[in-house]
């Protein structure tokens, strides 16, 4: 295991929420636990990105919003990291690529809101991602419709499961969408009222 990494052995199961976090909210505290309690997780690792190379506009510094993830999530099952920084990944595939080889014999299953399945075919080789691990997608306010309707969602639809239970254990291919009391809190708002500041 490489110093700094989070630990894990072979067999768990851990989800992977990945993004900016610009900044961490309590919609993301919300799926996280959702994620837990559905998927049937041993743990959440929150990959805090140094960038989104969607969007124009960069996040605020790394400390900044790791600080800021860490101040909003207290559940000791949940890892808040920096791991992409550390891994020198830019892309989600290849983040997935490199856990799965530093890892081996743990399960990872990758987390997302459904308004980022929306634009999913969007991210690069987003189609290993969905055919290298399971793929769990929460539900978001406004986002539902059109993430059922998304090209991803469309283009893996054979390989939609109902429900989460057991959803890390399942060979890839693999996806759910998990319906779940909504959580309207999101970053953007957060940036427009002026509450999180470069």
């Amino acid at each position: 295991m490489k110093q700094g990494f989070p630990p894990a052995v072979r067999g768990m199961v851990i989800g992977l929420l990945g993004g900016s976090f610009d900044p961490a909210h309590e919609g993301h505290v919300h799926i996280t636990h959702e994620a837990l309690k559905r998927m049937g997780l041993d743990r959440v690792w929150w990959l805090v990105s140094p960038g989104n190379p969607l969007k124009a506009r960069q996040p605020a510094p790394m400390a900044e919003r790791l600080a800021r993830a860490r101040a909003v999530m207290h559940d000791p099952r949940v890892v808040v990291s920096g791991l992409e920084a550390a891994l020198g990944t830019r892309t989600t595939a290849d983040t997935i690529d490199r856990l799965r080889a530093i890892y081996p014999g743990v399960h990872f299953v990758w987390l997302m809101g459904a308004d980022n399945l929306v634009q999913f075919h969007r991210w690069g080789r987003w189609r290993d991602i969905l055919r290298a691990v399971p793929v769990g997608v929460l539900a978001r306010p406004g986002s539902g419709v059109a993430a059922r309707m998304s090209v991803a969602a469309r283009a893996f639809r054979v390989h939609r499961v109902a429900r989460g239970e057991g959803l890390g254990n399942r060979k890839p291919p693999v996806w759910c969408f998990v319906n779940l009391p909504l959580n309207s809190a999101s970053s953007s708002a957060i940036r427009a009222r002026g509450e999180w500041k470069k």
